[in-house]
């Protein structure tokens, strides 16, 4: 059978960056096809380049056996690819069927035409067992319902080649469960798909064939079916990756945080957070597991002073944290850095960086204050020397400190977020989904980063849906559920099933 897609010397050059050199692989029609690498590999850009978001410095693209030049995306969508981004292209004030339909209204009489969509809308949803309704508000869907918006547009306009990229580093196991049905329907009407992961389990359960990338270049294209987790690691990094990460005993030190009854509601009301209560020592990572969505972010924005609880008592090495008499939390994000709080924010795009800034800026956010000379003024040959040595030791690529820290993978914007955190020597470190969409690579280091802050004697509060992840940390669980905690568990009593339970409401007698 002829290949959907294949690849033919693509090159990619961004000034001095090599993002792809010399890729030559092909992609059979009517199969889902991994691409996996390290973050900076290449993986993104050569199908940005299939998509028409960039064009390639030499080689080509052939579709069906053509070679096509794709100058934009809207000729990859005339050709019939669709992508689905990590971070959704979505107008959240907007409803599902507008959202279909920007770009593509097709004349004046919009009535009529909002009509016709909206039942075309139905039909592919029953289909394809999408589970949207077409007059939904984005904002009131959850994130799996989001990403089953954006599947749709792609088969509303038509796409025989579906382009995934990390598609499940937002959703729970029961919304992952329900998109890999969703891919295997599109499989079965002949289309293909391109699925970007770095979660290698879910390559070996979904794809027929994986590519691996590793520094732009292909280092090899596998049957998933003959292939394991350990080998396609090792080909992504060039080296074997450690499993079992090296730790201290667990010796608890002094209380550094000490939260009782706190209580949050937003402005109808409705509690956020309830009843929560729980004591976070020295030299220990306490890990929350839970659904995303069920208060994990608002007690995290509490805590690192991005928003006012509405009662309860916080303390901070025994002083109370300074929430009372405010009426709202203007610089206090700023004060609790300076106490000795880190901040690792769950969405790094949005709390984490300032994308059109270079990497050098955003290494310094938050405690530009402490980088100034005796004048009073930015030191920025210390700033400069000072980002190049933290872009080394962790090992952020390109190693170009003046490059915009949008043009860097996740994983390297992710990188750069947690050695910014670091370098400021927390008593606290408050950490958010630290390895969402990121690399195996890259979370070996992530997790090596933060065991050895442990084993110096820093309490870390880590949020993570990755339940793997917080075995290989936590010294302790609390699992919360609808802004409650449902159990605590000592890292011993680890157990899947009795975690869902408490995840799903059930309370610890």
């Amino acid at each position: 059978m002829q290949p959907a897609v294949e690849f033919r010397g693509i090159s990619k050059h961004f000034g001095a960056v090599k993002a792809n050199t010399d890729v030559n692989f092909t992609i059979a029609k009517g199969s889902i096809h991994g691409l996996v690498g390290e973050n900076g590999a290449g993986k993104s850009t050569l199908m940005s380049i299939l998509y028409g978001y960039y064009r390639a410095d030499s080689g080509d693209i052939l579709l069906d056996g053509q070679v096509r030049r794709i100058h934009n995306s809207q000729e990859a969508i005339q050709l019939g690819i669709g992508m689905v981004h990590q971070h959704f292209m979505l107008v959240e004030n907007m409803t599902v069927l507008d959202n279909v339909m920007l770009g593509s209204e097709g004349g004046f009489q919009l009535n009529a035409q909002r009509a016709r969509v909206e039942q075309e809308l139905r039909t592919i949803c029953q289909r394809y067992r999408l589970d949207v309704d077409p007059l939904a508000t984005i904002h009131d869907l959850s994130v799996g319902a989001q990403q089953r918006v954006e599947i749709l547009k792609q088969i509303y306009r038509s796409a025989n080649i579906l382009i995934l990229d990390e598609p499940t580093a937002v959703l729970t196991a029961q919304e992952t469960a329900s998109l890999f049905e969703i891919l295997r329907l599109f499989k079965e009407q002949g289309k293909t798909i391109i699925l970007i992961t770095h979660k290698l389990q879910e390559i070996l359960d979904i794809t027929d064939t994986v590519t691996v990338l590793r520094g732009g270049r292909v280092i090899g294209a596998v049957p998933t079916a003959g292939t394991s987790k350990e080998q396609l690691a090792n080909m992504m990094v060039g080296r074997p990756i450690e499993n079992n990460l090296p730790r201290q005993p667990y010796h608890p030190g002094a209380p550094v945080l000490e939260v009782q009854n706190l209580q949050l509601l937003d402005a109808q009301g409705v509690k956020l957070l309830a009843d929560i209560g729980f004591t976070l020592h020295a030299g220990e990572i306490v890990a929350i597991a839970g659904v995303s969505g069920n208060g994990q972010s608002e007690l995290m924005e509490v805590l690192a002073g991005m928003r006012l609880p509405s009662s309860g008592q916080l303390a901070f090495q025994g002083q109370a944290l300074p929430f009372a008499g405010r009426s709202n939390a203007d610089g206090l994000p700023r004060t609790f850095r300076e106490l000795g709080i880190a901040h690792v924010p769950e969405d790094r795009l949005r709390d984490g960086v300032i994308k059109a800034f270079s990497v050098m800026h955003n290494t310094i956010f938050g405690y530009q204050d402490k980088l100034k000379n005796r004048w009073g003024l930015l030191d920025f040959k210390a700033i400069a020397a000072r980002c190049a040595a933290l872009m080394q030791n962790f090992d952020v690529r390109p190693n170009n400190h003046d490059l915009r820290i949008g043009l860097l993978s996740g994983g390297n914007q992710q990188k750069v977020v947690i050695a910014r955190e670091v370098l400021a020597q927390p008593k606290l470190m408050l950490v958010g989904q630290p390895t969402r969409g990121v690399d195996i690579g890259t979370i070996e280091s992530i997790h090596t980063q933060l065991l050895k802050l442990r084993d110096e004697g820093v309490a870390i509060l880590l949020v993570s849906v990755e339940l793997e992840e917080v075995r290989a940390l936590a010294d302790r669980i609390l699992v919360m559920c609808g802004g409650r905690i449902t159990g605590e568990l000592k890292i011993e009593e680890f157990d899947t099933t009795r975690i869902g339970l408490l995840m799903g409401g059930e309370h610890k007698s």
